[in-house]
């Protein structure tokens, strides 16, 4: 019983971690929106609230790659689960509190990495960095792997957004160019909040199923360590024989991350829709609808890009748009700094707590 009790502490702080990343992420989904002033921060927590929801309940894709794409399954526990979270759970709270834009994404993937390694007593090797697989869907052999599915679009999400926002704000001057302000300014505030609804439904398509995969993950690994038949009837619900991702799982993250949404922090809304760059309606509807495109194709291919990295960038595109003055290079070198270490921070602390609990008398 001791073994089904930590297994029911680790989901609650993984769906910590999940409202964690609603009240951090909300703030990257909905700031611009809020800025330009097209609806107010109620108004525009509740609507990404909803969104977000529906969202974290539109795939699996990137569950999947989560749970089971990124670390050697066989190495897992409900421990290394439980020091994976806690770690992210730490970052987000710090970045938030100082008010900095860094990935909830990356908080998760750089804990389950340097947790997964210190259960694998420090050996790299139980990280999937390449490997073929079987396309279900198309039937050919596709390339898959921590290298492909993180790293890669780690490092080129950014750069497209920012280009992507770029190219869709000139293309949007050109439009324009004969329009009156006030004009610019009551079209593009009512078309903001249909890309805020696209970026909001985009935040929970691609980070509300990131904590499904590592609950997924949580559930599957406690099979090691729990004998079942002694289990009370209302709880064998938890029994995940083999790695999948459950109804209750996805309903369970999608509410608590709406939940999170909701009760949003104005730190973050504050430093990307004031401090970046000065926006207006228009600005914001070309960075939503870049932001939420990358998210939206890199989702269906099942890679977990940062929500904050994509919106970020395009607020980034939109502003040098305009002229490479209007940014504020200072903090935009502070947010740099902040997301380069993000993975390393988070897989150091993770691999820490794992030592901790290990010193502690628990056995991984």
């Amino acid at each position: 019983m001791t073994a089904l009790i930590f297994l029911l502490i680790v989901l609650v702080v993984v769906l910590g971690f999940t409202y964690t990343n609603g009240f951090h992420d909300a703030a990257n989904a909905i700031a611009t929106v809020v800025s330009t002033k097209v609806l107010t921060a109620k108004q525009a927590v509740l609507m990404a609230a909803v969104l977000n929801f529906v969202g974290a309940l539109s795939g699996t894709a990137v569950a999947k790659t989560i749970g089971a794409g990124m670390v050697d399954t066989h190495f897992i526990t409900v421990y290394t689960i439980f020091c994976a979270m806690l770690a992210g759970i730490i970052w987000n709270v710090l970045t938030w509190y100082f008010g900095i834009p860094s990935s909830s994404s990356h908080a998760l993937i750089g804990g389950l990495l340097g947790a997964a390694v210190a259960s694998a007593n420090g050996s790299f090797s139980v990280i999937l960095w390449s490997y073929d697989k079987l396309d279900a869907h198309t039937g050919m052999m596709v390339k898959d792997g921590v290298f492909y599915k993180v790293i890669i679009p780690m490092l080129t999400s950014p750069i497209v957004g920012f280009i992507g926002a770029y190219l869709i704000m000139g293309l949007l001057f050109v439009i324009i160019r004969n329009w009156r302000p006030l004009t610019v300014n009551r079209t593009f505030g009512r078309a903001q909040i249909l890309s805020a609804s696209y970026m909001g439904w985009a935040h929970g398509f691609a980070d509300g199923q990131k904590t499904m995969g590592i609950m997924a993950l949580a559930l599957f690994a406690a099979n090691k360590s729990i004998d079942w038949e002694q289990v009370p009837g209302f709880l064998q619900f938890l029994h995940t024989p083999k790695f999948e991702i459950a109804g209750w799982v996805k309903w369970a993250c999608g509410i608590v991350m709406a939940l999170g949404t909701y009760l949003g922090g104005w730190r973050i809304i504050q430093t990307l829709g004031h401090k970046l760059v000065r926006i207006r309606p228009i600005h914001g509807f070309a960075a939503e609808c870049a932001g939420a495109t990358i998210l939206a194709v890199a989702g269906f291919l099942g890679m977990p890009v940062s929500t904050t990295h994509a919106i970020t960038t395009a607020i980034m595109g939109v502003g040098c748009a305009r002229r490479f003055g209007a940014l504020n290079y200072t903090l935009v070198e502070r947010i740099l700094w902040t997301w380069i270490f993000t993975i390393p921070a988070t897989g150091v602390l993770a691999y820490g707590l794992l030592h901790l609990m290990v010193v502690a008398g628990c056995q991984p």
